[in-house]
């Protein structure tokens, strides 16, 4: 009895010397339970939404300062014209627009009845969904208003019309958000950790020593995980569209060289994680940690992004799978060219260029 004793007593001492241990017991559930309880949010939070007011009459004004005085709502553009509508939605802020029929209020006091229509965003239906039962309960309430103050019994159609994915596909939605999922996964954590693989196994310092400069050691070690990548995306592609049935509207060769892009990107940051962790296992960790987590939970690939609190939106900017994202599904639902996602390219290129300028500092010639 005494010796099983002292043999608890030393696990509980050696977890308690291993710092990576207690980082998995204590830190893990905590910070998973911060990232997972904030980030989970069904509600809607500051959407951006546009309002085409035809009418511009007393009634119209108040139902738009209804919505905006609605924390739900964010009122980013107000329209002129119906031709306006496809290029706000190109762009990728607005979620929706609301159209006010011409003599809004005139209708609405001869026939007891005028019409609203919502133009929504379906690229993630979810969203567009509760969007639309945000906007259908702020017009209903003021519909109800109305009809306590007058004898005569008004009503307020309201029409939806959903772009992008009128059925309100989920495989829509998960689609492009999968492909980010899985690039990041195999490029980034399988980097991090074949590259780690060679610290443990003593193989780098043989590499290190050989006439091999260090780029070309980094080059080696990641090119074939970029060679599998590509292969990966058509695979995926191939997959959602003769599979899933999810629409392609957009350029093939723009989506490849934005996947390559994001491969690139999604490498960097594997070869930047091995060259700061000296083991597989740490290797694993700070990738499912630092990666996969932010990349599912943060980058609006489930939750709206706009809906979590400032802090999280914040960091949300600096995870490469948002903004990649917002390409993929802009290309494969919307037909987005260059023009229009060229800022989220840019971002990309620049992340990237970050993490290969840190990975090649902090490669050492020398292992210490």
């Amino acid at each position: 009895m005494n010796s099983f004793k002292g043999f608890v007593i030393k696990e509980f001492k050696q977890i308690y010397r291993d710092t990576r241990t207690l980082v998995v017991l204590f830190g893990m559930p905590v910070l998973m339970l911060l990232i997972f309880g904030f980030a989970i949010r069904n509600e809607v939070n500051n959407a951006k939404v546009g309002v085409l007011d035809l009418a511009k009459d007393e009634v119209s004004s108040v139902i738009i300062q209804k919505i905006s005085a609605s924390k739900a709502f964010q009122i980013h553009a107000y329209l002129t014209s119906y031709d306006e509508v496809e290029a706000y939605f190109r762009e990728g802020d607005i979620k929706e627009i609301i159209v006010f029929e011409k003599d809004f209020a005139r209708n609405l006091t001869r026939s007891g009845s005028a019409t609203i229509q919502l133009i929504t965003d379906a690229t993630d239906p979810n969203l567009a969904n509760i969007v639309q039962t945000y906007t259908n309960a702020i017009v209903g309430d003021y519909a109800q208003e109305l009809n306590a103050s007058s004898m005569p019994v008004v009503g307020i159609k309201v029409h939806s019309k959903m772009l992008y994915n009128e059925e309100l596909a989920s495989v829509n939605l998960f689609v492009p958000g999968l492909i980010a999922v899985i690039l990041m996964l195999v490029s980034a954590l399988m980097t991090s950790i074949s590259i780690t693989k060679e610290k443990e196994m003593g193989n780098m310092e043989i590499l290190l020593v050989s006439p091999l400069k260090p780029n070309h050691i980094i080059i080696g070690k990641v090119l074939p995980y970029l060679v599998l990548s590509v292969v990966n995306v058509f695979t995926i592609l191939v997959l959602a569209k003769f599979v899933f049935g999810v629409p392609f509207v957009g350029s093939y060769l723009l989506f490849f060289a934005e996947s390559i892009l994001f491969i690139v990107t999604a490498l960097s940051l594997g070869v930047f994680i091995s060259s700061v962790a000296n083991n597989q296992q740490t290797a694993m960790m700070v990738s499912l940690v630092v990666l996969l987590l932010p990349t599912i939970l943060l980058s609006g690939f489930i939750f709206p992004i706009k809906s979590m609190p400032i802090p999280l939106q914040v960091i949300s900017n600096i995870i490469p799978a948002k903004w990649f994202l917002v390409i993929v599904r802009g290309i494969m639902l919307k037909g987005s060219g260059i023009l229009i996602i060229w800022q989220e390219t840019a971002i990309l290129i620049g992340i990237t260029l970050v993490f290969i300028t840190l990975s090649l500092k902090k490669f050492k010639v020398r292992l210490q």
